[in-house]
């Protein structure tokens, strides 16, 4: 195992300009989906805690793709979209939409009624109820929502080397191909302590926003 770890390194040692740029490819692409999903989740997530009779079917039915493998989800983008970043960005943005847009609606929905109403007697817009009360109270939810989908497309990006888009997943591929566990190991252990990274760092922020627990 350490030999392997050596030449792993060795490795990575004369190709750093080839991992540096593929490492941003895939920040870039990851990125990109899971901002995208942001702009689009947190209105539309918004919007359905307030009219759940409207919402709900469309809440179970975009919940339902979280079933889909995210492999499937890239080459189902390849008869429309070809190859490349576009077709790649498109699907980890489809993997990043349910679980931002489900946990936005969650969080939302589960705001006491009580606090909501007591902040209506208290004269505030909705607008108001919405920034000062709403979105703090739902926001431990919409964080878990983010890191959910922010380990998701970390990972998932790994697979857009398939369809032409780059990233880490290139050298992972490449090793597959070639037999050559080494390197494999220099995108495989990246694209982990990546997800790792944000899986820790927007765990620590949700505990942050978090009201803190009463004392039994």
């Amino acid at each position: 195992m350490i030999e392997l770890l050596s030449q792993t390194y060795a490795y990575f040692l004369d190709n750093q300009a080839r991992f540096w740029a593929e490492l941003g490819r895939h920040l870039t692409l990851s990125g990109c989906a899971l901002a995208i999903s942001l702009i689009l989740c947190i209105p539309l997530g918004i919007w359905a805690a307030h009219h759940t009779s409207l919402a709900q079917y469309a809440i179970n039915a975009i919940g339902t793709m979280r079933l889909i493998p995210s492999l499937a989800i890239l080459f189902l983008a390849l008869p429309y979209l070809g190859t490349g970043f576009g077709p790649a960005l498109v699907a980890l943005t489809v993997l990043a939409l349910p679980p931002v847009l489900i946990n936005v609606y969650a969080g939302i929905l589960g705001v006491e009624q009580a606090v909501v109403e007591a902040a209506r007697g208290m004269g505030m817009t909705p607008r108001q109820l919405l920034v000062q009360v709403e979105i703090p109270l739902a926001l431990p939810a919409m964080i878990a929502g983010i890191r959910t989908a922010a380990v998701e497309v970390i990972a998932s990006a790994t697979l857009a080397a398939f369809i032409g888009a780059g990233g880490l997943g290139i050298f992972v591929t490449r090793g597959f191909a070639l037999f050559e566990p080494r390197i494999m190991l220099v995108g495989a252990i990246p694209v982990a302590a990546l997800a790792l990274l944000s899986e820790v760092a927007l765990g620590l922020i949700e505990r942050r926003v978090s009201p803190p627990r009463s004392a039994p």
